[in-house]
């Protein structure tokens, strides 16, 4: 099997093979081609490569071949023309605003994402003169409502972070292309193991590849697939001259991550589940937040657009931030970090890490309250990370 013959292979075959052409070395794993430039045949061909007659490496801000195979093979597994990478999910957002978008356009995005996307889209993204509208995410009503004639591109993550809200993609797709506009979905959460949002309408897919695809907290990294016309020109346009680029060897630790996502997302969700179910039971918890249960209100959404549910939950205790922060200092397992998607367990508190830069009316708007707590679920045994969260609650 070569790069390009993998459209008739399934998911798991494509997250393995897909995209690498082997050396005249023959290895078996992915090379790291650590370089910085790459050498010409002559100064006609250099030519040729810079003005893009020529496809080929030039210079490894924008061309590697390690970057390009994991590029090639997340685009395989999203179902798009083409993948762009970049130095880390934030990048890869501001890759695609500032790649497509120009001063007087306008965004409509939901208000439950994460924190510094808020902060983004508000303090950065607003001084270039690209306005943001705010909207709920389930409610298809405000999205058509808050788009306007320089509305260029609807944004959404879908499971929401940190309160696993979902909208119908499908259906905003169809407002969105109604209206003229770009559909961009920060699928972070399911990655393509679960969800593939271009399948449900979606123009663009936004990764960070820091979380679930490379699986164990060790690289930062960002991805944007979709068209070649789009992605393949606006975003590696900006990627190019102002370089957010990811380095090959996080690339390569990021294809090594592929080779197991979907295992691992299908071991995550059936974790997350059955823990979900459980803090349900527990009288010390108000409220659980995961489409995998029925008391979901967007459960049979999730059970139509998603293979499974995610490693992402949370719930909010009896109390506010004093119980909250009571019960992660009680964890002596769980690792407190913002960070997720890891094979070991983390727990954070929303409102003040990656909710805390917004201002106390935002995380009112956006429903984080004092008492929520959140726990991306790991890889260990579901009875340790039980009885870590009881230390807490007892």
């Amino acid at each position: 099997m070569t790069d390009k013959d993998n459209s008739d292979f399934g998911f798991a075959t494509r997250a393995i093979r897909a995209g690498q052409v082997r050396s005249e070395e023959n290895e078996h794993s992915e090379p790291i081609y650590t370089t910085s430039s790459y050498v010409f045949s002559s100064a006609a061909e250099a030519a040729a490569r810079f003005s893009g007659e020529r496809p080929g490496n030039i210079y490894s801000r924008f061309t590697n071949p390690t970057v390009r195979t994991f590029e090639e093979r997340l685009a395989s597994l999203e179902g798009t023309e083409c993948c762009v990478a970049t130095a880390s999910g934030m990048s890869a957002i501001t890759a695609t605003i500032i790649g497509l978008l120009k001063t007087g356009d306008h965004i409509v995005s939901s208000r439950s994402i994460f924190g510094t996307t808020t902060v983004l889209l508000t303090n950065i993204i607003g001084k270039l003169g690209i306005n943001t509208t705010f909207v709920e995410l389930s409610d298809l009503s405000a999205w058509e409502q808050a788009i306007t004639p320089q509305t260029k591109l609807l944004f959404l993550e879908t499971p929401s972070n940190p309160l696993t809200e979902l909208v119908d993609i499908a259906a905003l797709s169809e407002i969105a292309h109604r209206h003229g506009c770009l559909l961009a979905v920060d699928n972070c959460f399911c990655t393509p193991a679960l969800q593939q949002p271009v399948s449900l309408g979606a123009d663009i897919v936004i990764h960070s590849a820091t979380k679930y695809i490379d699986g164990q907290g060790r690289c930062v990294g960002g991805a944007v697939c979709g068209t070649k016309d789009v992605v393949g020109e606006g975003v590696y346009g900006f990627l190019r001259t102002a370089g957010p680029t990811m380095s090959a060897f996080n690339a390569w630790v990021f294809l090594k991550g592929l080779e197991t996502l979907q295992l691992r997302m299908q071991a995550h969700s059936a974790a997350a589940l059955e823990l979900a179910g459980w803090l349900e039971q527990q009288p010390e918890v108000k409220t659980v937040y995961y489409p995998g249960l029925e008391s979901h209100p967007q459960h049979e959404l999730a059970k139509k657009q998603q293979k499974a549910f995610g490693g992402l939950l949370s719930f909010e205790l009896n109390g506010g931030r004093k119980e909250g922060w009571a019960l992660i200092d009680a964890t002596r397992m769980l690792s407190i970090t913002a960070n997720l998607g890891d094979t070991k367990t983390t727990i954070t508190h929303p409102a003040t890490t990656t909710h805390g830069r917004l201002t106390p009316e935002q995380r009112a708007e956006a429903g984080i309250s004092d008492s929520l707590i959140r726990v991306a679920v790991g890889l260990e045994d579901i009875e340790d990370i039980k009885a870590d969260l009881l230390r807490g609650m007892r």
